[in-house]
């Protein structure tokens, strides 16, 4: 996720950036045994991940890790639902069902971001490319968070009732390890949660801070493959061809029309065309431009209207500038790279905004506006068809040393702060927890 830098501006205007003097906690033994066990147990387990993150749905060691971490806390775990994803199960007598999860797939960069223990991790990648492998955002403060929260949630089980199932998912950078989760039977074969929860750092929120999003946390994200085709020739003689480069470029300007007039102003909507390959030489025109696109939205109905849209545009406008029926561009919408917008339960989403700034202080909540249109993938978790309330937050894992030039997520310099950020990750999604189980909550189990 990617908070843009700008906000930080009125964000310090408040007092909110690592000045603030926290409020009173209200629960002061959650705060400090949350601390106690950073220092005692989770920052080697931080630096253990963060020194050997793992790619995509090659996640074996990781989850490995989370699984013996889980058991050894006493929660019944089960290993390699959806590929690698790890879920455990604690029943805590009668009452609710709250699932919490957590991500924990790195990324195919090399580390350079300065942290005393960097990542020189190697792996080969699903093409068979040996490639540097980077904990680039902050998977591995939510997989350390899980654990802290699991911790927590066991030693302080006569507080609650009802059951807690916590998942280690794996995959998020390819947006398909919720639903590889989900499709390996996650709501059936485990207890079905009436409320999902999860959390992710940002590394341009001030450390420690906490935004929960009301409505749209993530916006939708699909990847398409445009194949123009047309009829090549020599580029001396135009007339005698049907250019693809001339109706890739049309199609392009023709879908930011898409935007600009088919979708409400007001609605958030992109259609961006990040690759186009085709040709050889000057003086050839070719038979095949390829188009990769990211289309993005906040809603449903706009994800369709854009996908629909791309269709048609790209096939009417290659036949209006002539090309042959037989070569009409093939659209492909990828199966995989594709995530609907991650929508929270406003109900809910405001409920923990409550109980979260009640635990560490309102001035650590942070009322700000999502800027920038990235996705996730807890977005399967709150899809209607579930009929689960989902809420994700941002925890602030920015440093105070780089408050002037937040790193980007995504990129070889991403830092952030794990004491701050996993500590407030935990003692959140605790006390969350904690006030969801309260939802027809009956004695808890002694």
């Amino acid at each position: 996720m990617r908070i843009h830098t700008a906000l930080l501006a009125g964000v310090a205007a408040a007092g909110l950036i690592f000045a603030a003097t926290p409020s009173a906690a209200t629960d002061p033994a959650l705060s400090a045994a949350v601390r106690a066990d950073y220092d005692a147990n989770l920052g080697a387990l931080f630096d253990h991940f963060h020194r050997n993150p793992e790619l995509s749905g090659q996640e074996v060691k990781t989850a490995a890790r989370m699984a013996k971490e889980l058991r050894d806390l006493g929660y019944r775990v089960t290993e390699n639902v959806g590929g690698t994803g790890v879920v455990a199960v604690f029943e805590n007598g009668p009452g609710t069902t709250v699932m919490v999860r957590a991500d924990m797939d790195g990324l195919p960069l090399e580390e350079r971001s300065g942290a005393p223990n960097p990542s020189r991790a190697r792996q080969v990648d699903r093409d068979g490319v040996e490639q540097f492998v980077m904990h680039a955002c902050g998977h591995d403060t939510h997989i350390t968070g899980l654990i802290g929260t699991a911790r927590q949630m066991m030693a302080r089980k006569a507080n609650w009732s009802g059951t807690l199932v916590l998942i280690a998912q794996p995959a998020e950078e390819r947006v398909e390890g919720a639903r590889a989760m989900i499709a390996d039977g996650l709501f059936t074969r485990f207890p079905k949660p009436e409320y999902v929860i999860g959390y992710h750092v940002a590394s341009s929120l001030p450390a420690g801070t906490i935004w929960v999003p009301p409505s749209v946390a993530y916006s939708s994200a699909d990847s398409v493959d445009i194949k123009v085709r047309g009829v090549g020739g020599h580029g001396a003689s135009p007339h005698t061809t049907v250019d693809p480069v001339t109706v890739a470029s049309y199609i392009i300007t023709n879908l930011q029309t898409l935007r600009s007039r088919e979708v409400d102003p007001l609605q958030g909507a992109v259609v961006t065309v990040g690759s186009i390959h085709g040709g050889t030489k000057h003086n050839i025109i070719p038979e095949e431009v390829n188009l990769q696109l990211t289309v993005r939205s906040d809603s449903y109905e706009v994800r369709d209207t854009l996908l629909d849209g791309i269709d048609r545009i790209a096939r009417n406008t290659a036949l209006a500038l002539n090309v042959p029926e037989d070569k009409l561009p093939v659209v492909v919408r990828s199966p995989t790279e594709s995530t609907p917008p991650a929508v929270n339960h406003t109900e809910t989403a405001l409920r923990l905004q409550s109980v979260i700034a009640g635990q560490l202080g309102q001035e650590r909540v942070l009322d700000i506006s999502r800027q920038g249109m990235g996705a996730e993938d807890f977005a399967f978790y709150a899809a209607p068809e579930h009929g689960i309330k989902a809420v994700i937050f941002a925890v602030g894992g920015l440093p105070e040393d780089l408050k002037d030039t937040p790193p980007p997520h995504h990129s070889p310099l991403f830092r952030i702060d794990p004491r701050a950020s996993v500590i407030a990750g935990v003692e959140a999604t605790v006390a969350a927890a904690e006030d969801l189980f309260k939802t027809g909550a009956q004695a808890p189990a002694q």
